[in-house]
This record gives structure tokens, C-alpha cells and sequence, in this order.
């Protein structure tokens, strides 16, 4: 069968005008002009309290340090603090592969708009570019995007390039924001 339409001979007769008419059918089942999507691909879920020692796990891998005390403040803040849990973990095998803890701010700084933060994210290096990242952040964008989020935005640090990059592939760029920092322990004649 073909797939090429039949095209008007321009001579004004019924049938003709009739081809010219007729919707295209492009959804055959053989010719799958798209990609699935990344979050198709890899099961993606809503983070849940036993996932603790598995993010633990990952995030050690990733950054090299251990960042428990943080992660549990983080799991205390997704899980009990926030109205809305958008935080998700995605699985292989029924086991943790990565993850991403985010929250929704409804205003800040005199702001009204909704904000969503992503606070941290991981991959188990095991499973480095098989598209867990892309599937996390493509499931969190589909579930902020029902939530009628406005923006998303996250802070990285600058000399991680990687992640730099991850987060340009996915449509991140640079924000119109100057982050200002102060070390409380400087001098204090210094902030006078």
C-alpha cells in the first residue's frame, strides 16, 4: 500500500475534488516518525521514605561525599513539609537508579509566580547514560507541567560540567539572577 497521497488533477471533477479532500492517515504502525519518550523508556515514580538509603547510595557515588544529614532534611522537607510531593525515583529492575527531590514555592521575594526547585539529582553510575536522567526530568517537566508551574529553576555549581551540560540538553539556560553570597565567618569591618 502506499503511503503517497493521490493528488488533484486540477480538472474540477468530483472525484478529484474528493481526493484532494481526504484527511492523510500517517499514524501506520510501521512508521514511527518519533522517538518514545525518555520517561517511556524507564519506570519513573514518586520519591517514597524506604527510597532514603538507595539515594543515599547514589548521591555518595556521585559527589563522593556522604550527604545523609542533608538528604534526610531534604526527604523530611519533600515528603512531610511540602502541600505537593513532586520528587521522583527511577527504577531498573525494582531498584533504584536515580533520582530527583524537587518542591513546588508558590512565591518568594515578593513573587507570586509558581516555582518549582530542583534541589538534587542523581544517577547511579551503574546506569550512567542510559537515559535515567532524561526520564526523571522528563516525568518531573509532564507532572510540573500539570501542576500549572510557571518556571523551573535549580543552582549548580559552574565547574561541574557535566551536569552543565545535562541540564542545557533538557532547556536549562542561564537565569537573569545574580546569586550574592556572604561568609558569616569574614570580618566583620569587611560588611560595613
Amino acid at each position: 500500500m502506499s503511503t503517497q497521497p493521490r493528488r488533484s488533477t486540477g480538472n474540477g471533477t468530483g472525484s478529484d475534488a474528493e481526493l484532494s479532500s481526504v484527511e492523510l492517515d500517517y499514524s501506520s504502525p510501521g512508521s514511527d516518525d518519533y522517538t518514545s519518550l525518555a520517561r517511556d523508556a524507564v519506570p519513573v515514580r514518586t520519591l517514597r521514605r524506604e527510597d532514603f538509603a538507595a539515594v543515599v547510595r547514589i548521591d555518595r557515588h556521585v559527589t563522593g561525599r556522604d550527604r545523609s544529614e542533608y538528604l534526610q532534611r531534604k526527604f523530611a522537607e519533600v515528603l512531610d513539609e511540602a502541600g505537593i510531593r513532586v520528587s521522583l525515583v527511577a527504577e531498573i529492575d525494582d531498584l533504584a537508579a536515580g533520582f530527583i527531590m524537587a518542591r513546588v514555592d508558590y512565591g518568594e521575594f515578593g513573587r507570586t509566580a509558581t516555582t518549582a526547585v530542583i534541589d538534587t539529582i542523581g544517577v547511579d553510575p551503574a546506569w550512567e547514560h542510559a537515559g535515567i536522567g532524561h526520564a526523571l526530568m522528563s516525568q518531573l517537566l509532564a507532572n510540573l507541567e500539570a501542576l500549572r508551574v510557571d518556571n523551573v529553576r535549580t543552582e549548580v555549581d559552574w565547574r561541574l560540567f557535566q551536569l552543565n551540560r545535562f541540564l542545557a540538553d533538557c532547556g536549562f539556560v542561564p537565569a537573569q539572577r545574580i546569586a550574592l553570597s556572604l561568609s558569616v565567618a569574614a570580618d566583620t569591618e569587611t560588611a560595613r
